[in-house]
């Protein structure tokens, strides 16, 4: 892990009067670099070729002769062959150079090693860069082991596929496209075998990452990702705030259940078992009687991270529940960083977040935000890591 000292002191030869925000153009980067300027930064997205004309053409910044931003909102692109170029020294230069202060997203560790990410990416990060690796599910230290620690509810884990007796999921990376998901249900031992017989035919998932997929029940209610903020730069309000709740629009999952059962019968062998891969987000907020225990929920997270992965967790972070019959949540995920459904709040805001705040509140404005009061304050050492 890179010293935080080594950071401090790229900062402390940055002119923060012209810092600007980067991003991989990528998962989040719109509201990234939205919110950024509704706070009068400037912004960068990394981008690689086929990838790059959200950023480059359509969601390209425009301003007028004093700076005013009058449509769009990323400034600059750099463009590179691949998205992990940017670790080279060459690229990390150019960003330090330019006063960067980078907002690492999950595509950012994606498609950088985790482990460079950690130790050669010599550029500060608004947020957390020692929480990032326990995002990668059946690590030593990831986020189940995170959230057993902090006494925080999860789907109960089945560690051999022949106790399955009741509706469980099978997480696990899909064999061709490697960063979305190879997920499938089984209520049974003989269901499991035959769905990863399927699926392992269909190359949709492998026999090696089957054996060490992650295997746990299958909450049956829906689902709610809560996109909190803590602040360490706060004094008088709470440090935790709720921005905004979405939900997700999962490819080919969502085509299923909107099929009546007659038709589900029919589908044939490589219809039948839906993927899992999420293609768009809308936005939720829950009943208020909910609102006690969420909030529970991301104290107790803000806690254990303090005391597992000092300085803790930076900024934002989403908690991905499902809520059962009964109300309880379980955490199936957690995002510790800009989560990536944070664009259907994007500009408008949310509920949650423009209450509190009093005006147009998305999770990139309030990272913006608490960047601008950092360097306004001198005190922007203790927000980068």
């Amino acid at each position: 892990m890179i010293d935080r000292k080594i950071i401090h002191d790229i900062v402390d030869g940055y002119d923060l009067t012209k810092a600007k925000i980067g991003v991989v153009g990528s998962h989040s980067a719109l509201d990234t670099c939205d919110g950024a300027v509704e706070e009068g930064f400037r912004t960068l997205a990394i981008c690689q070729p086929g990838r790059d004309s959200p950023y480059s053409r359509y969601f390209k910044a425009f301003r007028d002769q004093e700076g005013k931003i009058y449509r769009g909102m990323v400034d600059e692109v750099m463009m590179l062959n691949k998205y992990d170029e940017v670790l080279k020294k060459e690229n990390m230069e150019k960003l330090k150079k330019d006063n960067i202060l980078f907002v690492p997203n999950r595509s950012f560790t994606s498609y950088c090693s985790i482990d460079a990410v950690e130790n050669d990416f010599a550029v500060p990060l608004v947020g957390s860069r020692n929480m990032l690796r326990s995002e990668d599910r059946g690590g030593e230290q990831d986020y189940y082991w995170l959230l057993e620690k902090a006494g925080m509810p999860f789907p109960k884990k089945i560690t051999d596929p022949q106790d399955i007796d009741s509706l469980s999921i099978i997480k696990l990376h899909h064999a061709k496209k490697k960063l979305e998901r190879g997920f499938f249900t089984a209520a049974s031992y003989e269901e499991y075998v035959e769905k990863s017989e399927q699926l392992i035919r269909q190359g949709v998932i492998d026999r090696e990452c089957l054996e060490t997929a992650r295997m746990e029940e299958y909450i049956i209610g829906p689902v709610f990702n809560l996109d909190f903020f803590y602040s360490p730069l706060e004094t008088l309000g709470e440090k935790v705030e709720l921005i905004g709740v979405d939900w997700r629009f999962e490819s080919s999952l969502d085509g299923h259940v909107r099929l009546p059962a007659p038709q589900q019968m029919t589908l044939n062998d490589a219809q039948r078992v839906p993927e899992y891969t999420v293609c768009g987000h809308n936005s939720a907020t829950l009943r208020e009687s909910l609102l006690e225990n969420a909030f529970k929920l991301a104290e107790k997270y803000v806690a254990a991270a303090k005391e597992y992965y000092s300085p803790g967790i930076i900024g934002p972070f989403c908690l991905q529940t499902c809520v059962d019959k009964d109300l309880n949540f379980y955490i199936y995920d957690v995002a510790p960083r800009i989560g990536g459904g944070t664009n259907v709040h994007m500009n408008v805001g949310h509920a949650y977040g423009n209450a509190l705040w009093r005006t147009n509140m998305s999770t990139g404005r309030r990272l913006a935000m608490e960047v601008r009061r950092a360097i306004e304050e001198d005190r922007i050492k203790e927000i980068v890591t």
